[in-house]
């Protein structure tokens, strides 16, 4: 009888505790673990980056945010609210607004990208107990990404300042420029990268320069270096409610060493080479309607007045060589002058990378809206940006820097060469 009731009492228990524990299908998913990118940042430079610009605070108050948030609402508030105010802040700092935060370089464009990998690790391991599903926690990721990037702030600038600071108003005869830049890449060969076009869309978010036609504005974006990011279509989600509002476009990334290049021919063909979550991609660029998308686009950059000029200390060349694989031929060659009749894209003149494929995006954008005969546009490969002889260690160096901000202010003088010549 006592071990009747004994196994009596244990169905018992085991009938309630089916009734009132929650079953494995209603349960919140579980938080995902931290991406390949977001694991670099325990590495030493990356955490020596963030503390000697003062953004080590970054994260850990987004968390703290996080942690006050009682609904999935409040939650994209603060993440929005904190991914604009990272942008803003990188912004700001590196054009001499606000305290430096540290003594590293006000120009560099590392605290941003660390800084903003912190951020979404903490979103995407964040673990509220009122529960995130996939497509929430999905959606958090894009705000932040989105507004920690600029991407949601192009052309929408209250403070203008031309190059001395000077506020300039909105207005009739004032040119857009749109400018876009990249995250540094390549980290697993090198991981105190900097990327100079990341550095030159901070140092010219809503800035002003002066042309012979009279005052340009510039508003900038910047992009990250992930192929999936770039099939979802981050590029066109960003640029296409503005390009027919801009008087002239650039996407700019770093290219070869010492030199300018003016991309002459974009290619619609993927490489393969591994990105910042080190996944390779080889085929066509996927685009939407690929039934009309064509092998190759164009720079309408005046590219032979931006050769010609005197913009800086790096040579600047029209670059028209691309590979193809020719018409009823099986294997690529390489073509100095651009593509021939009936070719498919192996690399653009800017490669096959995601260089090559921002230039062939943004360019077929601005063709599929009709402005291609109306609207200048194109990319620009940087020189790299190169450490000091002997700096195989520390994050920074005094040529370093100054390689850097030669290469900004170049590209400000090319945009200006650019403007002009529209």
């Amino acid at each position: 009888m006592n071990s009747l009731r004994v196994r009596l009492g244990v169905l018992g228990l085991a009938l309630l505790t089916g009734l009132t524990a929650p079953t494995a299908a209603s349960a919140a998913p579980a938080a995902p673990s931290p991406t390949v990118e977001e694991q670099r940042l325990g590495r030493a430079a990356p955490q020596e980056i963030l503390r000697r610009s003062g953004f080590d605070t970054v994260a850990p108050r987004l968390a703290r945010a996080l942690e006050r948030a009682r609904t999935y609402g409040e939650a994209r508030r603060a993440v929005t609210r904190e991914g604009a105010r990272l942008w803003q802040r990188a912004v700001d700092r590196a054009q001499g607004r606000g305290p430096a935060g540290g003594d590293l370089s006000q120009d560099d464009d590392r605290p941003l990208y660390w800084a903003r990998l912190g951020m979404t690790r903490e979103v995407r391991t964040w673990a509220p107990d009122f529960g995130l599903t996939d497509g929430q926690r999905a959606a958090l990721l894009g705000e932040l990404e989105r507004t920690s990037r600029g991407q949601d702030t192009i052309l929408l600038h209250s403070r203008l300042r031309s190059s001395g600071g000077t506020p300039t108003p909105h207005g009739k005869g004032v040119k857009r420029i749109l400018l876009t830049g990249f995250d540094p890449f390549t980290l697993d060969r090198d991981i105190r990268i900097s990327n100079p076009s990341g550095a030159t869309a901070l140092a010219l978010d809503g800035t002003v320069i002066e042309t012979a036609d009279g005052p340009a504005r510039i508003e900038t974006a910047v992009f990250p270096v992930r192929w999936q990011d770039f099939t979802e279509g981050t590029v066109e989600r960003t640029l296409r409610p503005h390009l027919p509002k801009v008087d002239l476009f650039t996407t700019v990334s770093q290219g070869r060493v010492g030199r300018f290049d003016i991309e002459r021919t974009n290619g619609a063909w993927r490489g393969g080479f591994g990105d910042n979550e080190n996944v390779g991609r080889t085929e066509t660029v996927p685009v939407a309607d690929p039934a009309s998308q064509p092998q190759w686009t164009t720079t309408t950059l005046p590219y032979a007045a931006i050769t010609a000029a005197q913009t800086g200390r790096f040579p600047v060349y029209d670059n028209t060589s691309v590979t193809e694989i020719p018409a009823g031929a099986t294997e690529p060659v390489v073509r100095p002058d651009g593509p021939t009749p009936g070719s498919a894209a192996r690399a653009g003149g800017g490669g096959d990378y995601l260089s090559n494929e921002i230039a062939y995006r943004a360019t077929l954008l601005r063709d599929r809206l009709g402005l291609r005969d109306t609207l200048p546009g194109g990319h620009v490969h940087t020189p790299v940006l190169q450490f000091g002889a002997g700096n195989t260690t520390e994050v920074t160096d005094p040529e370093f820097v100054r390689n850097r901000l030669d290469i900004i202010a170049q590209v400000r003088a090319i945009l200006t060469v650019a403007a002009e010549g529209a």
